[in-house]
């Protein structure tokens, strides 16, 4: 045989490191990335979860909803160590009978339980973006002791409920692990 040209072209013929890796492609499974894998087991117990405890800059605002609750409007101030203080703006939604620390005035303790929010809407001709605490629960309590329990409750119900999916209760989840 020689290693003159021939006419016509040759005959492809795979080289080993192509023929391997192709094989390897169709029999290998697929594992995830280590950051797919992150992102996976972030999700899985991902909780969007805030307390805050401050004093209300001013007396909460009640404003009647179209569907008949109410949405209730705080404004909780949060001073520092050795820093300025801060201001968030919380807002309840829900029947008028439900809504907590209405009665409250401008200086009282707060301590509230709920998630964050960014909400977009129109305004003056353009879109505007409003950052807020979504509370389910605002309390005041009387001392720094009942604070500290009502936060300590609120953790562990969250530490609880870290690993089970979104939207399905921890009694939900124990219930589909014994079957």
């Amino acid at each position: 045989m020689s290693n003159l040209p021939t006419e016509g072209p040759a005959p492809a013929r795979p080289s080993t490191t192509t023929a391997r890796t192709a094989r390897t492609a169709r029999t290998a499974p697929t594992a995830p990335t280590g950051a797919a894998n992150a992102a996976r087991n972030a999700t899985a117990s991902a909780r969007n979860l805030v307390i805050v405890v401050g004093c209300l800059s001013r007396a909460p605002e009640v404003r009647p909803l179209p569907s008949g609750d109410v949405l209730v409007a705080y404004e909780v101030t949060v001073a520092g160590a050795g820093r300025p203080s801060e201001s968030v703006p919380v807002v309840w939604f829900g029947a008028e009978d439900d809504a907590p620390a209405v009665d409250a005035e401008a200086g009282d303790t707060v301590t509230v339980v709920g998630r964050v929010r960014r909400r977009f809407f129109r305004a003056g001709g353009t879109t505007q973006s409003r950052t807020e605490v979504v509370a389910d629960e605002i309390t005041r309590p009387r001392g720094p002791a009942r604070t500290r329990i009502v936060v300590e409750r609120r953790l562990r119900q969250a530490l609880a409920e870290v690993g089970t999916p979104p939207g399905q209760t921890r009694a939900r989840r124990s219930r589909a692990a014994r079957a």
